[in-house]
This record gives C-alpha cells, structure tokens and sequence, in this order.
C-alpha cells in the first residue's frame, strides 16, 4: 500500500518554566484554536496518547488542544541533579506542574482533561483550584483504587523495566480495542525512563487518596465530568460511580468496549463519548 506524504497538523516546541522553584524544560504539542484544552497523560507514558484528538479537525475547529509531557516523561527533561534523586510524584508537585504550564502558556481558564493519575489530579484540581478552570475532565478517575500491583523491584538494573510496565498495563486494554492502537499504546509504555513509572505510581498509591476529600468539589464553580472503561480494572467503573456519587452535580458515564487507556486504545470509540462532553463546554 502506498502511502501519500501528509503533514499532522500539531507542533511540538518547548517552554521554559519553574516548579516549586525548580525550573524545568517541559515538551508539549498543540493543535487547534479556541478554548484551552490541557491534556495529562497517564502514568509512565507521554503527551503522545493525545495524538489522535490533536489531529481532529471538528476537536480542533474549537479548541486549542495542548498536551504536554509531564517532567521526567517523553521530551522533558528532569530537573538538573535528577541523577542524585529518586523521583517520586507528589499531588503538590503534580498539582504545581499543571497551574505552571497553563500560567506559562497564559491560558485563560483553560479545560483539563487527564487519564489515570492525570484523571486523579483533575479531582485535587476540582477540590483545590477550581476557579482556575472553565471544565474538568477525569478519564479512569476515582478517589482511591486499591492497589493490584507491586512496583518494589521495578527499578532495578536486571528488569526492563519499559517492558514489564508494558506487560502489567497490557491487560487494561480492553480486547475491542484494535491491535495497532493497543501496541502503540504499549510502546509508549516501553519508552519509559528508569524508575518514572515507579515513581508515578507513588502518587497513585500513597499520596493521592482523596477519599472525603472528593465531597468539597463544588460543580456549579466549574463543571466536572468522569468517564471510565467498562474493561478497566485498575479503576473499576464501580471506583468512579463511588467517588460521582459523593460530588453532586458531576456527570459520570461508563464507556462501552473501552479500557484504561481510551484515548490511545481506541481512539474512534472515545471520540464517541468524549465529543458530546466537549459540545457542552463549548
């Protein structure tokens, strides 16, 4: 098969800027006009899961979609002395990741839309910064999930590590999802540095749990929407109906023949559920 020469339409550059008094070089893509939209990828990937919406032409009619890498992942780089520290996510450090890109970039109550640990910190935006935003997007998203895994001997010389994450994430891919999209997004998950999928899950599975704390989110400051695969089973639907059901106002919805990672695993699928939210905050 022959294939025509064809540009996509997003541009990759990067911006200087400082977290937590730290400053950082962080990579991110960008495609569209209108409203800020702000990615997050999930946990040991990059910006690039986002790819198919930033290629969108009736996304990109209507917003300016922007996904950056987080530091430590894909293009950014970790901050100088990283050889002399272990990384691990904080919410704060997280938190102070998001308001700094948006701030640098200058964006005007933009949406946010993040996947797994990037949907868990959409719930400490909602709870702590809401006012900044204009809508909130929680993809794979609850207060807490127990834990299914063990990342103690992760990040050790004798493991590849970018292939035994690929292999514990494989099974959240739910089995509609077409088998180009499904190696991609695994192949994202091959490329991870060492330690940074380790270092994520910290946040996920310490620092992140926001049981009680989900009750404080105010929907009628800024809109919050959670949408979750019916096949994934690090954060059940069951996860997600909980945590909605203690946030009045939030709209939740369970994606059919989809797992953890919609927005890579099957692209055209998650369009079907992810444009109707972005026609009402449009």
């Amino acid at each position: 098969m022959i294939v025509a020469p064809a540009l996509e339409p997003m541009v990759g550059r990067y911006v200087r800027l400082e977290i937590e008094g730290m400053p950082h070089r962080v990579y991110f893509e960008e495609a569209g006009q209108g409203i800020p939209l702000v990615c997050l990828h999930t946990a040991g990937a990059d910006g690039r899961q986002y790819r198919h919406l930033l290629a969108d032409p009736e996304i990109a009619a209507r917003f300016r979609v922007l996904a950056f890498d987080m530091p430590w992942h894909g293009k950014s780089t970790p901050p100088d002395g990283w050889e002399r520290t272990e990384y691990r996510l904080t919410t704060a450090a997280y938190a102070a990741a998001i308001r700094a890109f948006c701030h640098a970039m200058e964006l005007d109550r933009p949406v946010v839309m993040g996947c797994s640990i990037g949907g868990r910190i959409v719930l400490e935006l909602a709870i702590a910064h809401a006012a900044e935003f204009r809508a909130l997007i929680a993809l794979e998203a609850a207060d807490f999930q127990q834990p299914w895994y063990d990342t103690s001997w992760l990040h050790r010389p004798d493991v590849h590590g970018g292939e035994v994450c690929a292999a514990l994430v494989s099974g959240l891919i739910a089995p509609h999802s077409p088998s180009v999209s499904r190696h991609e997004t695994l192949w994202m998950y091959m490329q991870g540095g060492p330690g940074v999928f380790k270092g994520d899950l910290y946040f996920y599975r310490v620092d992140g749990d926001l049981r009680d704390k989900v009750k404080a989110i105010d929907t009628k400051l800024c809109p919050l929407y959670l949408l979750t695969g019916e096949y994934d089973f690090s954060c059940m639907p069951q996860d997600t109906l909980r945590t909605a059901a203690q946030i009045p106002g939030a709209e939740v919805q369970i994606m059919k023949e989809v797992g953890h990672f919609p927005m890579s695993e099957n692209p055209a699928k998650f369009r079907e559920y992810i444009l109707p939210v972005l026609a009402k905050i449009a």
